[in-house]
């Protein structure tokens, strides 16, 4: 395993943010009032190390293992590459270190395309260069949590033109229960607000992010580090064609059924910068591709289809109308990526073991359908407006 680190130039600035989610309520398999939890079987930080190493061993090097950047206490943040092909997909896991599922599936997936030689892993190699982040906010997944650790202070430290900003900013956890973590003891930063469209963005004081609808500063070593491996394919490829983040949500029901969710899907992150409301944006016009960004999604929602009468039909789309320029999703898709959101049922903490294999191969089977449709070039035959057909997400099951 090469350790490879690429510095962050002391000319950017990074910033974060953290929101307190809300989430439904509800009672069936896999929440605590039906089992006892337990994190042992998910992944863990020495685990990874581990495995990816092992991969990139049997692999004989088709998979290459990097370690891209540190966390904020010092821990390695992996990358982990398939595939020599000119369609380049980025997808990260565990921005929130307590959504795991999409770990397991992104090491399942390594495991298969570096080892396999079937005629469809060789296609996929030939035609696709896969980057993975398997586990980019590694602080947060050893303390199973949402946000990163990382105070305020550490902020203005790293940055003392922020020391007169009237931070923190909004996104800076410090309850004393969110979750179940005590923020308040020891706090930190929701990464997956630290992002901003602009990749060279240094953060200015007068620029406080106050609110979701705010960019973030890449104040955050993990932010920084995604931003960094994005701006390297970019250089080396031209462009990042598909960037897909993987998350968990609360329990929620697919609309007019009392069927609860198993995975929801989104491509839509920012008003479009062709629209009014999108206006602010006008600078990524030329970027911005939204009905690739909606074909990519379809392609995730059929292979799911596919599976059959199951819970692998329970998908849905995830809230639409969203403004959030401080999301990975929302400045890679700005930036010219055709974005995709898997939002998996429950996190870690309501999850427990019953429902994890289930779970991971929903998120393996949406990736691998995106991954296919890029290197069958079938994705571009996909009707975009399917997309709209994609059931939605209800709050409440209907009676």
């Amino acid at each position: 395993m090469k350790k490879q680190v690429f510095a962050v130039a002391s000319s950017i600035v990074l910033a974060s943010s953290v929101t307190i989610p809300t989430f439904a309520a509800g009672n069936h398999p896999g929440t605590p009032e039906q089992q006892t939890y337990n994190s042992s079987g998910w992944t863990d930080y020495a685990q990874l190390s581990k495995k990816l190493e092992q991969i990139e061993k049997s692999s004989q090097g088709t998979v290459q293992v990097d370690v891209v950047g540190q966390s904020n206490n010092g821990l390695d943040i992996y990358q982990a590459r398939v595939g020599h092909g000119d369609k380049v997909i980025l997808i990260e896991s565990e921005i929130h270190g307590n959504e795991k599922t999409g770990t397991e599936a992104i090491l399942n997936l390594l495991s298969y395309l570096g080892s396999s030689d079937s005629p469809h892993a060789q296609k996929v190699r030939e035609e696709v260069t896969l980057v993975t982040l398997p586990k980019m906010n590694p602080d947060a997944s050893e303390l199973d949590r949402r946000g990163n650790d990382m105070s305020w202070s550490e902020v203005v430290e790293d940055f003392p033109q922020l020391a007169e900003a009237g931070g923190p900013t909004w996104n800076y956890y410090t309850a004393p229960n969110i979750q179940g973590d005590n923020y308040a003891a020891n706090p930190g930063f929701d990464v997956n607000r630290d992002f901003n469209p602009d990749l060279d963005y240094v953060p200015e004081a007068e620029d406080v992010p106050g609110s979701s609808s705010d960019p973030g500063w890449y104040i955050t070593p993990e932010a920084q580090t995604v931003r960094d491996v994005y701006k390297n394919l970019q250089d080396e490829f031209g462009k990042v064609d598909v960037f897909v983040d993987l998350h968990h949500q609360g329990l929620y029901y697919v609309d007019g059924t009392s069927d609860p969710v198993t995975l929801s899907l989104s491509g839509q992150f920012v008003p479009d910068p062709n629209s009014e409301e999108g206006a602010k944006y006008s600078e990524y016009a030329d970027n911005y591709d939204y009905d690739y960004s909606r074909q990519l999604n379809v392609a995730a929602y059929d292979a799911l289809q596919a599976m059959g009468n199951s819970p692998f039909d329970n998908i849905t789309l995830y809230s639409q109308g969203l403004d959030l320029p401080g999301t990975a999703l929302g400045s890679f898709a700005l930036n010219g990526s055709g974005t995709v959101l898997f939002e998996v049922t429950g996190q870690t903490q309501s999850l427990g073991q019953k429902k994890k294999g289930m779970l991971v191969k929903a998120v393996e089977t949406g990736l691998q359908g995106i991954i296919d449709g890029v290197a069958e070039d079938t994705v571009d035959d996909l009707n975009p407006e399917d997309y709209e057909d994609i059931p939605e997400t209800a709050y409440r099951p209907s009676l």
